[in-house]
């Protein structure tokens, strides 16, 4: 992994954080006692988001490093990515027990409960778009060591689409925009329809390429590895409408409790 650029993009992400969004709300201002645990509250909350977003953008970055590693036959890039894995899983734990820590010791309510709920699914969103980057590295890895194979534009150009949701996804969650969120949801149609094209690419192929056939069922997973992605950042997406609003958003439906 270039290290500088992924510090350029951590630095960028948390120049836009916006810091009040967590707030706790209806803050006594003439209690000191109750002002104080959650001035605490407050500040966990904070730290709980800058792990979350660092842990965000590493899995955001494998993916896009599997996706180079297929493009260049780049076994060591796709490499590096699989060996990655086992600190997103570390940092997942840390994360999940921080989580606890806050419910146990601070009881949240109203929006830092949804908070700190909805932070809990979206470790796990993550969590499992770094076991698809790793999917797809090690797919990057079997193909580069097999004659090249003509990969159809439109892998990456999915590939482009299910990036931009995560990216949107990720941006909502830092600023806490449901309206951001709100496109992404309308963006996963696109990419299941990109699936459904590179399906038939792949059937076509299947047909004529039979000597290549072990290479064209790990590609054509590549699709399927894609459009889970796409829709983990769907479901981060619907996390952070609940979040801000209170609405749980599943399967095309709204409802507020």
């Amino acid at each position: 992994m270039n290290q500088d650029k992924f510090n350029c993009k951590l630095q960028d992400r948390f120049a836009r954080l916006d810091w009040h969004t967590i707030e706790p709300m209806g803050t006594p201002r003439g209690n000191d006692m109750i002002r104080t645990p959650r001035i605490r509250l407050q500040r966990k909350n904070e730290m709980l988001k800058s792990k979350l977003i660092s842990f965000a953008t590493s899995c955001e970055e494998n993916e896009k490093l599997a996706i180079k590693a297929i493009r260049d036959r780049d076994e060591k890039l796709a490499t590096s990515v699989i060996d990655g894995d086992r600190e997103i899983d570390r940092v997942e734990i840390e994360i999940e027990e921080d989580c606890l820590e806050i419910l146990a010791l601070h009881q949240p309510v109203a929006m830092d409960l949804r908070f700190i709920t909805g932070g809990f699914k979206i470790i796990n969103q993550l969590e499992r778009i770094g076991d698809l980057a790793v999917n797809i590295a090690e797919t990057a890895v079997l193909l580069a060591s097999e004659p090249p194979l003509q990969i159809p534009s439109d892998y990456f150009l999915m590939a482009e689409r299910a990036e931009n949701m995560l990216k949107n996804a990720l941006d909502a969650f830092v600023n806490m925009d449901d309206a951001l969120a709100t496109e992404v949801l309308a963006d996963d149609d696109e990419v299941d329809m990109m699936k459904h094209k590179l399906h038939r690419n792949f059937e076509e192929r299947l047909g004529t390429e039979i000597e290549r056939s072990r290479a064209l069922i790990h590609l054509f997973l590549v699709s399927r590895h894609l459009e889970r992605i796409a829709d983990h950042s769907t479901n981060i997406a619907e996390d952070v409408i609940y979040m801000v609003t209170g609405a749980i958003v599943r399967h095309g439906h709204s409802s507020t409790k």
